[in-house]
């Protein structure tokens, strides 16, 4: 009896030595997070920042070089065209200024008589053709010349006009410039100042300096515009531009206000442009424009917002984290928890964005997804989940 209640504690023990055995050899569960494969929308996007500005601009320059007068107006207010803007008095002529406009004037007027004897002498033509086609008319009525001699006749009275009308305007296209030489020494020698005018009626978007000061010609003065008429400028790079068509929505974020704007692409120009990145990077860019849909509200010309071109949108598809997937050869794979077990699956994979991914074939809705995978992970693996995203984000 005593031999017998050996044996069996002896069993025991033994039993409870391999059981330890076995789950001192049985590999830890790996810390997993996951995710829900789902349905619901996915949208492809191009992000770059972006810049509002006023639809049309118009930048008001110095006609001449001169002293500026202090510019009175603010940047906001409202002008009317044809409004003064701003008053210049031009730079008195040199010696040398003076005797150059002196000879272009001379020679204007040079022109002028030339083109006053031309009109003259194509007048002259004229009168003699009308008079020669009179006669023929009268020839060709009696039979004596054929009727092509009087057609021919009839054109050459015809090219005498258009000479003559052609040499009036030559006429006055000389006048015109003898007048266009004069007005610098007619400004110069009145001592007068210039003023520079509102080219359209508009608001005052910015000004370059309202002191008083000495600008030479073509010197930026202030930009107008309407600031009710909006669009946004987003430099894209050359390489997604390419993917940009008219008329695709945009999404404006971070411009301050809690909501999304909504605009549309308008235009995506034919030209780009070097700008280099923050990493000190050379890169090709493309302007793209696009027109607000919704209400800009607050905005303005120059501010800064976030762009996102929708280039691709698909409702109602399997979604699933980016960060679940891993190439497999040439295709794509991912990892599923069964049973508390990895599960390796195959997967096709459509559209695809920076946080998601269309999964068309290998994968069912509501399926755990392993986020992040290490290359601890294969088939089999016993994980243990220690984070889950319900939303697959």
């Amino acid at each position: 009896m005593n031999t017998l209640k050996k044996n069996a504690l002896w069993i025991i023990l033994g039993s409870a030595l391999i059981i330890l055995i076995f789950w001192a050899f049985i590999p830890e569960a790996i810390l997993v997070e996951t995710a829900t494969a789902e349905k619901g929308t996915l949208r492809v996007t191009i992000d770059e920042d972006g810049e509002v500005r006023a639809h049309d601009r118009y930048v008001v320059a110095t006609p001449v070089s001169g002293k500026l007068m202090r510019i009175n107006l603010d940047e906001g207010d409202v002008v009317n065209a044809g409004q003064v803007l701003a008053k210049i008095a031009p730079v008195p002529l040199s010696v040398r200024e003076r005797e150059e406009h002196t000879a272009r004037i001379a020679a204007a007027e040079a022109l002028v008589k030339e083109a006053s004897e031309r009109v003259q002498h194509a007048q002259a033509d004229l009168e003699q053709s009308k008079r020669e086609h009179g006669r023929i008319e009268q020839l060709a009525k009696k039979g004596f010349i054929s009727s092509q001699t009087a057609e021919q006749a009839r054109i050459d009275e015809i090219t005498k006009s258009n000479e003559l009308e052609a040499a009036r305007y030559r006429l006055q296209s000389a006048s015109a410039e003898v007048r266009a030489a004069r007005a610098p020494l007619l400004v110069s020698d009145a001592g007068t100042t210039i003023e520079i005018k509102a080219p359209v009626t508009g608001s005052v978007l910015r000004i370059v300096d309202k002191s008083e000061r000495v600008v030479a010609a073509g010197t930026p003065l202030l930009t107008l515009g309407d600031p009710t008429r909006l669009e946004v400028v987003i430099d894209a790079l050359s390489t997604d531009a390419v993917k940009i068509k008219p008329d695709m929505p945009v999404l404006l974020e971070n411009w301050g206000g809690n909501l999304t704007l909504m605009a549309r692409v308008r235009r995506i120009e034919p030209s780009a442009f070097t700008k280099v990145s923050a990493l000190g990077v050379e890169e090709q860019r493309v302007n793209v424009i696009a027109d607000f849909v919704d209400s800009p509200g607050p905005l303005g010309d120059g501010f800064r917002v976030d762009a996102r071109i929708v280039v691709a949108e698909k409702p109602d598809v399997l979604k699933v984290p980016v960060s679940s997937l891993f190439r497999v050869g040439q295709g794509w794979a991912l990892f599923t928890v069964k049973d508390r077990r990895a599960v390796r699956r195959n997967v096709e994979v459509g559209l695809r964005n920076a946080t998601e991914a269309e999964i068309l074939h290998g994968l069912d809705a509501g399926n755990s997804v392993i986020r992040h995978p290490s290359n601890q992970i294969t088939e089999g693996t016993r994980v243990e989940v220690a984070m889950h995203d319900s939303r697959g984000r």
